[in-house]
């Protein structure tokens, strides 16, 4: 059992009422979790605010509550902290309290608008080729080296993320490579790790539904590269207009990579096929079988990295060639009747603008391309015109249907998205509300050599509709539709 006064070191606390000197079996901030001799964090959510769940969290258990506003009656044999803000306090000391994991292995953070799940996912990758144990915290998944857990958010509760890291020391590993997204950044849930390295991939509109402008949401990017140490290194798209800005107050080791300037690590792209593509890379060339512009950055992000973690380029360079596409991320598969079917995880604009731009510019020109997108609900509604807009200009048909839905009317979400679209593409666009038989209208109107993109929900497996999950496969649906085209 840890010691209350001692997990909470580095926090910074503004009055103490009671004992510290006690002990901490468990670090909470859901009152539902709280048991006999828990620490209950009070946290001020976007919804519901922790202070309101005080005293059951102590009816049940809580020995000691940490919040921003003291109780006006306070308990008899209960401590009370007062920190300056709740979510940091919660970061750190669940830092204390499982020893500072991320000081035991090499922690690298991955932020950005699009790639960070595609950068991290082939991190490890590459070090697990390397012969390295290895860890990952990601959209897509958590790994424990060979070992699989569920992944619930993109950057995962404080408690959570370093109870995983906890486990990776454990069980050995060297390496861990953690996507950090801006609401992870903003709620403090990176606060007290330590990172050996940062990578910014990019910036493009996103989130506006949490941050308020494009600014506040550039700016809270901006705060993991400020908070990195001198130690650490900090690796960013030099082609992206906002990469300086991220780094200027940052102390950390600065190293750039490009496609289109000068960079450390710098690529040229010399040949694009379906089946991959083939890079100059420092002088070297490499054959991947990631496909786009969108993914030669990420593999620089990756080949930047492994390098500055101390691997040797030629090997990165050899391993950079059997890596596989993560899954969702430009993920194909092609029918009998020689039709391309792929699902991308493509849900802004920039993102679905970019995947577009990649089957419009390896296509012959002949085949057709039929867009199958939604946007969101209870997310940014200002992206939904845009994603109609890009949809619609750079596809020869564009589909509209649900994504996930959630608490919203999906008719309503499609009816936001066709305002973005421009007169001259009206006859190229349909709405069908259900999204599984939006996907078999693609597939039905596609004809040998077409291309079938499902976009916006990728690696997901389910539909979110009025709080409900229900399972739900894009690659799944299309593999079955591609099977039926004969009976269709």
């Amino acid at each position: 059992m840890k010691i209350l006064k001692d997990i909470l070191y580095k926090v910074s606390v503004n009055a103490v009422f009671g004992d510290t000197n006690i002990g901490v079996k468990s670090i909470v901030f859901d009152s539902r979790k709280t048991e006999q001799n828990t620490v209950f964090i009070a946290l001020k959510g976007t919804l519901v605010d922790g202070h309101e769940y005080i005293e059951k969290a102590i009816k049940l258990g809580a020995t000691s509550i940490i919040c921003e506003d003291i109780p006006k009656d306070k308990n008899e044999g209960i401590t009370y902290v007062q920190v300056e803000n709740s979510n940091s306090a919660l970061a750190i000391m669940a830092s204390n309290f499982f020893e500072n994991p991320s000081t035991n292995l090499q922690l690298v953070g991955v932020t950005g608008t699009n790639g960070k799940t595609t950068v991290a996912s082939l991190l490890y990758q590459l070090f697990k080729k390397a012969g390295y144990k290895v860890g990952l915290l990601s959209t897509v998944k958590i790994m424990v080296d060979e070992v699989e857990y569920k992944a619930t958010h993109t950057t995962p509760d404080s408690v959570t993320i370093n109870q995983y890291l906890d486990t990776m020391v454990e069980a050995g590993v060297a390496y861990c490579f953690m996507e950090v997204s801006s609401h992870g950044i903003h709620q403090k849930r990176t606060a007290g790790l330590h990172f050996a390295g940062g990578i910014f991939t990019n910036l493009s509109h996103d989130h506006l539904d949490y941050h308020n402008t494009f600014a506040e949401y550039r700016d809270t990017k901006k705060i993991f590269f400020d908070e990195l140490p001198k130690t650490a290194f900090a690796l960013i798209n030099i082609d992206d207009k906002n990469a300086g800005f991220m780094l200027q107050n940052s102390k950390a080791k600065k190293y750039s990579y490009a496609l289109k300037t000068i960079g450390d690590y710098k690529a040229k792209i010399l040949e694009k096929r379906f089946s991959g593509t083939l890079i100059n890379v420092n002088g070297i060339e490499v054959w991947t079988k990631l496909i786009g512009e969108f993914n030669i950055y990420n593999l620089l992000a990756i080949v930047g990295t492994a390098q500055l973690l101390g691997l040797e380029r030629l090997e990165v360079l050899r391993i950079i060639s059997e890596l596989e596409s993560v899954s969702g991320r430009f993920q194909y598969t092609i029918s009998k009747e020689n039709i391309t079917g792929i699902v991308d995880y493509a849900h802004t604009p920039d993102a679905l603008k970019n995947v577009l731009e990649t089957i419009n510019d390896i296509r012959t020109g002949n085949e057709k391309v039929i867009t199958v997108v939604g946007c969101g609900g209870d997310r940014d509604k200002t992206k939904r015109p845009k994603m109609a807009h890009i949809a619609s200009q750079l596809s020869n048909q564009a589909i509209f249907t649900s994504d996930n839905p959630r608490t919203e009317n999906p008719q309503t979400i499609i009816d936001e998205m066709e305002v973005g679209v421009s007169p001259e593409n009206y006859k190229k666009t349909l709405s069908v509300l259900d999204r599984k038989q939006a996907i078999k209208a693609a597939c039905k109107f596609s004809e040998p050599g077409d291309i079938v993109l499902v976009a916006g929900k990728g690696h997901e497996n389910y539909q979110e509709i009025n709080g409900e999950r229900f399972h739900f496969d894009d690659m799944e649906i299309v593999t079955e539709c591609f099977n039926q085209l004969k009976k269709l």
